[in-house]
């Protein structure tokens, strides 16, 4: 056994199917399964959050706090889940008292590692997660994120000063999330060196294989000393996913940072997965692999969104506009600050260069979440919006540009606002899990609740 071997977080159940398959595997997919991950000795299994809540709801007919509940009564190894800060999992902020409910109810539901992050890397919409996450009876692993991105004014140096703002606010350890694959081998060598030098927590590192980088990148992350890896088994791996973890595990065999994990017995799970993909693929009649593309370092858009927007281009009857799209991203990326792409931003980015594209004109409809994003709403943008573009470009009184993003989620519904609400729908006595899936997605969890009122005290009709 390596002497300082480096640990696998395996994503599989969560981020290998949503980057490949729009997140539709089933608890029924991942049971026969659960056993045979267990016995690995994965630092954690990812396997909640990030889409799954929404998916669940929206397309599988799930119940995600019951998908947690099973997955809790079959594993032993932690249960990571993937937390937008004061996003949740949903699109907006949300109040303090929501956020905090949430996270105390996914703790005590089995949430075992919360990785909570920002799009903006604004640390005052981390805040609430964290503190409420460090404050469970459960005592569950509390990872801050890094949210990586490239642009004049993102730096190694200025990512280090991110990390240790997230130590001093409590949390584990800290997480470089790539979520479209634009972090360099040699780049990764520095940032992970410089990261250790500093912190006295762990390091772990997140990426994506979009840009063909993915399996270097690790192995020089790995060289600079990085702790942890997230890796996809093979079925679920590469493309738009995470690297492969056979591959990194047989690539460092026999090595100074071995990972000690047996890959022959990955070998069954990872054949039960291929069927499930096919499975899936078939169903939803998806296309289930992409193409690597090196220009993902120019336009950025994490790989999930590339071809739902493709598919917007392709509805209007617009396909010949997808280069001209992939060329405006960085524009309107500039024009509102540079923020990272990661949900909600790459959404509200994309939609905005979309709807430039699609009219010909450049910010003709203006959609009222990227004004949001513009004045501030969802925190500070990496660089402040030109006050001229927000005033006379977006229309936006300078009374309602935003300063501190905090006095705005203090304006949201709360807990007890969205228990009424229901309440008045006819959802008599909801339990807290079934008020904070309305509060995240009112219109789907309705959908749901109208098909599973059995799981409410009453439904009126």
């Amino acid at each position: 056994m390596a002497k300082n071997p480096v640990k696998i977080t395996e994503t599989v159940l969560r981020d290998g199917h949503q980057s490949l398959v729009a997140t539709r595997m089933r608890i029924e997919d991942m049971l026969p399964q659960l056993e045979a991950l267990d016995k690995i000795g994965y630092n954690a299994l990812e396997a909640w959050g990030g889409a799954t809540f929404d998916t669940c709801l929206r397309f599988l007919d799930e119940d995600p706090w019951e998908r947690l509940d099973t997955l809790k009564a079959n594993l032993k190894t932690p249960i990571q889940m993937l937390l937008r800060g004061q996003n949740l999992l949903g699109y907006n902020h949300y109040s303090n008292d929501v956020v905090e409910k949430f996270v105390q109810k996914a703790s005590a539901h089995g949430i075992g590692v919360f990785r909570i992050f920002d799009a903006l890397n604004d640390v005052r919409n981390l805040k609430v997660a964290i503190n409420a996450a460090l404050a469970c009876p459960e005592k569950p692993h509390v990872q801050g994120c890094l949210v990586y991105t490239i642009s004049p004014v993102h730096t190694n140096e200025k990512f280090v000063e991110l990390a240790k703002e997230l130590e001093e606010m409590g949390c584990h350890s800290v997480c470089i999330k790539d979520m479209s694959g634009l972090l360099e081998p040699y780049v990764a060598y520095d940032l992970v060196k410089k990261l250790k030098e500093a912190l006295k927590i762990p390091v772990e590192l997140h990426t994506h294989c979009t840009s063909g980088f993915g399996h270097a990148t690790y192995l020089k992350a790995v060289e600079a000393g990085v702790d942890i890896i997230d890796c996809a088994l093979a079925p679920f791996s590469s493309d738009t996913s995470q690297p492969c973890t056979e591959t990194m595990v047989a690539a460092l065999e026999g090595e100074e940072r071995d990972t000690g994990l047996d890959r022959q017995a990955m070998t069954p799970i990872s054949k039960h997965f291929l069927g499930v993909k096919k499975r899936i693929i078939d169903e939803f009649k998806l296309k289930g692999y992409f193409d690597i593309n090196p220009n993902v370092l120019d336009f950025q858009i994490p790989g999930g969104m590339l071809s739902n927007l493709a598919n917007q281009l392709k509805e209007a009857g617009m396909e010949d506009k997808y280069q001209d799209l992939l060329d405006e991203m960085p524009r309107v990326r500039k024009d509102v600050g540079y923020p990272p792409l990661v949900t909600p931003s790459s959404q509200i980015v994309g939609t905005m260069a979309t709807f430039n594209v699609m009219s010909g004109e450049r910010y003709k409809m203006v959609p009222k979440e990227f004004k949001d994003l513009a004045r501030g709403k969802f925190g500070r943008t990496p660089v402040p919006v030109e006050k001229e573009f927000l005033t006379k470009t977006l229309g936006i009184p300078e009374a309602e540009i935003i300063e501190d993003c905090s006095i705005e989620d203090a304006k949201g519904m709360t807990f007890e606002q969205f228990k009424e609400e229901m309440k008045q729908k006819g959802y008599l006595n909801p339990s807290d899990e079934d008020v904070l899936s309305y509060a995240l997605f009112p219109q789907v969890a309705e959908e749901f609740f109208k098909k599973h009122f059995k799981q409410i005290t009453a439904y009126v009709k």
